[in-house]
């Protein structure tokens, strides 16, 4: 299979770049905080067959330029709808992981009649809990923060990954994994991470969520720390007809640990 097509295009007078994969039915994913458009990489290898995708490293994300302005989870759902009417998309399946979720949330209220279904993953109807650390993560992300290069990555991952994922043995080699799906060392800190974490702060549209009249799939992770199934299941509760469904024993990196359940569940939403 060929590697993944990287291109860019300009929207808002900022170049905003894109993977592009496989053929089919046109599927847009949307990536999460600190991650870039990459983060796909199982679901655009997996899915090759099946779809024609884009994913793209939002506005301030990876190889996109950061628009003048602050960014806001509107202006990235924009960005999303521009990369739709570059490629010819008049309409497309849109998934979102984590604040992608939002994002797509977003593109669905504004834009109803470019989403044709929707399947969010790992998120929940506001913004401020994703950006928020509860006590019982602190310990975790402080670590990712300080401490050893090898310190922080292990902390970072313990963080993300299902208990399971998270022994001892396989943090390292996990950590190296990552490096190319999430664009950088985990070690280090996402460029424009509390930017990012305050666009995602200031959004909240749960009120308007009745609104939203495509097919919905929302999916949680039972062992998520950053997205509890909590809030899957007032997402799911929020959106008309929304199916909800939660994996047991994983984590927050359901998309990349536990890839094949994904893009099953995909392409039985999608197909």
């Amino acid at each position: 299979m060929s590697e993944p097509l990287l291109d860019s295009f300009v929207h808002d007078e900022s170049r905003v770049a894109y993977h592009l994969a496989g053929d089919g039915p046109e599927l847009l994913l949307i990536h999460g905080v600190g991650v870039v458009g990459a983060s796909w990489r199982p679901q655009l290898e997996g899915l090759a067959d099946g779809f024609r995708m884009a994913a793209p490293d939002l506005p301030g994300f990876g190889a996109s330029e950061l628009p003048h302005g602050r960014p806001s989870v509107e202006g990235w759902a924009e960005a999303a709808r521009a990369l739709m009417d570059h490629l010819g998309w008049e309409r497309a399946h849109v998934a979102g992981h984590s604040m992608g979720g939002l994002v797509a949330q977003q593109l669905a209220l504004a834009h109803p009649r470019r989403v044709r279904s929707l399947a969010l993953l790992c998120t929940g109807p506001r913004g401020s809990e994703l950006a928020s650390i509860s006590l019982a993560n602190l310990p975790l992300a402080v670590g990712s923060f300080v401490g050893t290069r090898r310190m922080r990555r292990r902390a970072f991952m313990r963080m993300v990954l299902s208990p399971r994922a998270a022994r001892e043995d396989d943090l390292d080699a996990w950590a190296e994994r990552f490096v190319p799906i999430y664009g950088r060392d985990v070690a280090s800190p996402a460029p424009r991470l509390r930017m990012q974490l305050g666009a995602l702060k200031d959004f909240d549209r749960s009120a308007e969520l009745g609104g939203i009249t495509a097919p919905t799939l929302v999916v949680s992770a039972s062992h998520d720390r950053i997205a509890p199934p909590a809030r899957g299941r007032a997402l799911a509760a929020a959106i008309p007809g929304a199916r909800y469904e939660e994996v047991d024993g994983m984590g927050h990196a359901l998309p990349v640990e536990h890839a094949a359940f994904v893009n099953g569940r995909l392409h039985a939403a999608f197909a």
